[in-house]
């Protein structure tokens, strides 16, 4: 069986670049950097005289990473999610599946998940 490769890929510069970016916040060492920001900015509280611009900082700053994280972290969810459908229909492919309702059950409403879901999962009798 053939190693997949990382190398030669084709993604685009946004995608390496929220890929590398997800990575790195993702890190224990992030949350470290993160928590050490804040108590420094509470530390700097009393000599700022915990001032509006004070508050603002941290206000401010806290505002546009969100922000930005969002779109980072969807970015990847999006690229992460497509990857797993596609091994998943290449594994129903091989496995012979013909029932054309579980291709594409990705795109259905959640009630209609869940009635196909109650087809096919074994229930065992209630006592």
């Amino acid at each position: 069986m053939p190693t997949p490769s990382r190398t030669g890929s084709t993604a685009g510069p946004f995608a390496r670049f929220t890929t590398t970016a997800a990575n790195a916040l993702g890190r224990p060492g992030m949350f470290l950097l993160a928590a050490a920001l804040i108590v420094a900015w509470a530390v700097s509280g009393p000599f700022l005289d915990f001032s509006d611009t004070w508050q603002l900082i941290i206000n401010t700053l806290t505002t546009l990473i969100t922000f930005l994280m969002v779109f980072i972290i969807q970015n990847t969810q999006n690229r992460d999610s497509a990857a797993v459908h596609l091994k998943l229909d290449v594994i129903m492919r091989r496995l012979d599946v013909q029932d054309p309702d579980l291709y594409d059950a990705e795109h259905r409403s959640e009630e209609e998940l869940e009635a196909q879901d109650e087809l096919i999962t074994p229930r065992s009798p209630r006592q």
